[in-house]
């Protein structure tokens, strides 16, 4: 990591400037720097920031950036530090630029299918205002405190990704902040666009490091009319996944698959002081279906538990209440709550091809067998993207040892065809990872489109690359 001496420091006349952009007691010094220091990634040590600003609007914005980029001061953006990969993470130091108080929903358009929200708005604020409007936000990458800018910077996905995708295919238009303090408006209310370079897109899972998104046009929906959820467990994990192309070659679209082994599922029961049914098989799906009627979600879960069963599935199981499913869904929540209680060192998620899912699970067992190292799989079968929490003890040579680990893993991902990343972005945890799939002059391309976004390199130092 490059030292801080490029960079100018947050003087008292640099604090007295921010607080008249801002005001005095949305400029956070001292002991209130902490809770600005990490994300939920778990991390050996935090970095706390020089200062914390919150502005409320994007002039402000473009105040703070513009007086950042003439003194060289790196700015970390932060939404609602739910990020996995540390992308949040003020590693050089600098300002935190959190956007927690922009967080109002502009607009919701009826006609139109959009609502227009500021960066630091909630998606449960957003899933409520929109239904309360007949509409419907369907992405839910897991984390309802997340903040949408966190998700457009990341370009989130999560559980209904086999249906609807992941945050891109739900982004119109995006106004941002460059380092130089310009307000751009890309993209807006319609569906189609031929227009020259797609900048929305381009900045959609940049993690800041271009510039800082403050307001969001997102892509409604009508709401699903029936939804409904099916566990099935399986004696093998090679067995649940071979039934996953199978459900969707037969024309059927769940809104999400996901995969899970038994080691998960008996730490969750701990943690959630719950239990589920079935529990003690070696491997499971959780299958989200939605429909327009009580009709359609019997179709396809009449067609799904045959080809289920099939390919090896012990059983099939709906909950027949819906205290029944809450207390299944409560269960498949814990997951990432009861990993960290268990001593997570990392999650990481790779993406491999659907049908590449179990062997790359094995894989990485093995390689952690190797390492003497615990890694637990669970993720989302219908799109390859897994999810690896190693555990262990936090000593300087355990973690020496993980970024060893993860390394030969993702290595073996991209070699079956995958990629580092699929949802939690690459922050400063796998920068030295992306070397694997950036060859052939990627690399170079994408480091003289930061330069041309953001020539003094104050946007989020650290992140993505090395």
């Amino acid at each position: 990591m490059e030292t801080q001496s490029r960079y100018g420091r947050v003087t008292d006349e640099v604090l007295a400037l921010l607080a008249g952009i801002a005001g005095e007691k949305n400029v956070v010094t001292g002991e209130g720097l902490e809770n600005y220091s990490h994300d939920e990634m778990p991390m050996p040590k935090p970095f706390l920031p020089e200062v914390v600003v919150k502005p409320d609007n994007s002039t402000q914005v473009s105040e703070i950036l513009k007086l950042a980029n003439q003194r060289l001061i790196p700015v970390t953006p932060r939404g609602g530090g739910t990020g996995l990969s540390g992308g949040a993470i003020p590693t050089h130091g600098g300002i935190v630029l959190s956007l927690e108080r922009m967080n109002r929903i502009i607009e919701i358009d009826r006609a139109n299918f959009v609502a227009t929200v500021e960066a630091g708005v909630l998606l449960s604020d957003i899933f409520q205002a929109v239904a309360e409007h007949g509409l419907h936000y369907p992405l839910y990458p897991g984390e309802a405190s997340a903040a949408i800018g966190g998700n457009v910077a990341t370009n989130a996905g999560g559980m209904r990704a086999v249906k609807y995708g992941v945050t891109r295919h739900f982004v119109l238009g995006l106004e941002a902040v460059l380092p130089t303090g310009e307000i751009i408006q890309t993209g807006g209310k319609f569906v189609k666009n031929s227009t020259a370079y797609d900048l929305t897109q381009l900045l959609i899972g940049s993690e800041g490091t271009l510039a800082v998104v403050t307001r969001v046009l997102l892509r409604l929906i009508p709401p699903p009319g029936k939804m409904e959820l099916l566990f099935i467990p399986f004696n093998s994990l090679h067995d649940a996944i071979s039934s996953v192309p199978a459900i969707l070659q037969r024309g059927i679209l769940p809104v999400g698959i996901e995969f899970m082994e038994k080691d998960i599922i008996h730490m969750a029961e701990e943690y959630a002081g719950k239990e589920v049914p079935l529990h003690d098989y070696e491997a499971f799906l959780m299958i989200f279906l939605e429909g327009d009627n009580e009709e359609e979600i019997h179709r396809q879960a009449g067609e799904i538990g045959p080809i289920c069963l099939s390919n090896g599935a012990v059983d099939v199981y709906s909950p027949a209440t819906e205290r029944a499913k809450r207390n299944l869904l409560d269960v498949r929540e814990k997951f990432y709550y009861a990993l960290k209680r268990a001593g997570m060192l990392d999650f990481a998620d790779v993406v491999v091809p659907r049908s590449r899912i179990a062997e790359f699970v094995e894989m990485s067992h093995r390689t952690g067998e190797e390492y003497g190292i615990p890694v637990i799989a669970v993720g989302h079968a219908g799109d390859g993207n897994v999810h690896l929490a190693i555990l262990g003890e936090a000593t300087d040579e355990m973690q020496k040892k993980v970024k060893e680990l993860l390394g030969r893993i993702c290595r073996e991902g991209v070699a079956m065809g995958g990629t580092i990343s699929g949802e939690h972005g690459l922050g400063f945890t796998k920068t030295d990872y992306l070397p694997m799939v950036a060859g052939g002059g990627k690399m170079e391309l994408m480091q003289r489109i930061k330069q041309a976004f953001d020539p003094n390199g104050i946007m989020n130092p650290g992140k993505i690359f090395s």
